[in-house]
């Protein structure tokens, strides 16, 4: 198994951790989202404007289940946990290590949910968010760290 999938809540630092691990470990790297972003012709924002949470969790789950990459870190959006295709198959082409971060530490870090791209229900707070996706992150995961120790890790591991 020759790669990694950093899961987590917006925030928790997939990307920034994610490309300092590939570095580290003279691997690729691979923004999910960037790659959803390329192939429908849109930000997370406007995509989940046109189509709709539902339809662009729909893309997301198609795009992350069908990836196919080798030696690659991937950070995947903080929604792929709600599917469960994509989940399956990153589980089996990567080891998935699920980025824990407090409440307080996401809040702290994430700006404008919409304009981010983050995908939540019409009244749903980041609490609710958080409380929501936590336990879907732990069922997924390989492994759960907090995003400082990953590094050293998951050097180990591999």
């Amino acid at each position: 198994m020759g790669n990694v999938t950093l899961i987590g809540m917006p925030g928790s630092g997939k990307t920034t951790i994610g490309k300092a691990l590939a570095q580290a470990l003279d691997m690729e790297f691979l923004d999910s989202d960037r790659e959803i972003e390329r192939l429908h012709g849109g930000t997370l924002a406007q995509l989940i404007a046109v189509h709709g949470q539902d339809g662009f969790r729909r893309l997301e789950e198609e795009v992350n289940a069908g990836l196919r990459v080798e030696h690659t870190v991937i950070a995947p959006g903080g929604s792929v946990i709600y599917g469960p295709e994509a989940m399956a198959h990153l589980r089996a082409i990567s080891r998935v290590i699920y980025l824990r971060l407090s409440y307080e530490n996401v809040a702290a870090r994430l700006g404008d949910l919409t304009a981010r791209g983050v995908t939540f229900a019409p009244g749903q707070t980041l609490r609710d968010l958080y409380r929501a996706r936590c336990p879907l992150y732990e069922r997924y995961a390989h492994d759960g760290l907090a995003p400082e120790e990953t590094v050293q890790a998951v050097r180990r591991l591999l």
